[in-house]
C-alpha cells in the first residue's frame, strides 16, 4: 500500500508540497505524504470549499472540539488497559471542527490519559490549521501540562462543564459534535473495534472512512 501512487485528483491538489484548491495554499500536506492523508485532507478542503459564506469567502474552521474513546481490540486480549472504561485495548483521541469534519486524529494504547493523548492533537492542529485558535473540550483535559502548553501554542482552551445538580444524560453545547463523529466512525464496519495489528493501519482506516464520508456527501 505505502509504495503504490496516490490517485491523480489527490497529486494535483498535493503539488509544492501543499494542498490547496485551484491556485490556493491554504495549508501544508502531511509530512508523511501517504495517499489516505492527501485524500482525507483533500476532501476537508472540498467540503469547505462547497459550504462558502454568503458573501463569497471560503468557509473553514475557527474553533474545533476534542474527545476520546477507546476501542477493544479483539486480537489483543491482554495488554494496556483503560481503567475508566474498564478497556484492553486503543485509544482514539480526534479532533473535530464545528461541523464534525475530522482535522487530526492520534492513536494511543489505552493507558494513556486523555490530556496526554491530546498534546500531539494540539500540535499538529497548529502545523497544519494554523489559523485555529478555539478549543473546546470536557473536564478531562482541564489540566496543568495540557494547558501549558495550549498557551505556548496560542490556543484558548474553554472546558464545557456538566450543568451542577442536574441527573443523568445531557446534551452540552458544543460538546456533541464530536461524539456524533465517534459515531460516524462506527458505521464503518471496520472500525467498531479495534482490529489491526499495527496502530498506523489502524490510523489510515480511519482517514480512509472519514475521506470516503466527505467525498460522498460531496457528490451527493
Amino acid at each position: 500500500m505505502q509504495g503504490r501512487r496516490a490517485p491523480f485528483f489527490v497529486r494535483l491538489e498535493a503539488q509544492n508540497g501543499c494542498l490547496a484548491l485551484k491556485d490556493e495554499c491554504p495549508v501544508r500536506a502531511p509530512e508523511s505524504g501517504r495517499w489516505w492523508h492527501l485524500l482525507h485532507n483533500s476532501a476537508i478542503l472540498a467540503s469547505w470549499s462547497i459550504a462558502s459564506a454568503p458573501d463569497g469567502k471560503r468557509a473553514r474552521a475557527a474553533v474545533f472540539s476534542i474527545a476520546s474513546r477507546s476501542r477493544h481490540r479483539p486480537l489483543a486480549p491482554s495488554g494496556p488497559f483503560d481503567g475508566a472504561k474498564k478497556i484492553v485495548g486503543r485509544k482514539r483521541h480526534i479532533a473535530v471542527d464545528t461541523d464534525g469534519r475530522l482535522l487530526a486524529v492520534n492513536l494511543t494504547t489505552g493507558d494513556i490519559s486523555d490530556s496526554a493523548g491530546a498534546q500531539m492533537i494540539l500540535t499538529a492542529i497548529r502545523k497544519r490549521w494554523p489559523w485555529i485558535k478555539h478549543l473546546y473540550a470536557d473536564t478531562a483535559y482541564d489540566r496543568g501540562k495540557l494547558m501549558d502548553k495550549a498557551a505556548y501554542l496560542d490556543f484558548v482552551i474553554e472546558v464545557v462543564r456538566r450543568i451542577e445538580g442536574q441527573p443523568g444524560f445531557n446534551v452540552l453545547p458544543r460538546r456533541w459534535v464530536v461524539e456524533r463523529t465517534f459515531g460516524w466512525m462506527t458505521r464503518w464496519r471496520r472500525l467498531v473495534r479495534d482490529y489491526e495489528a499495527r496502530i498506523d493501519v489502524s490510523e489510515a482506516m480511519i482517514h480512509v472512512a472519514m475521506g470516503g464520508l466527505l467525498l460522498r456527501r460531496i457528490s451527493h
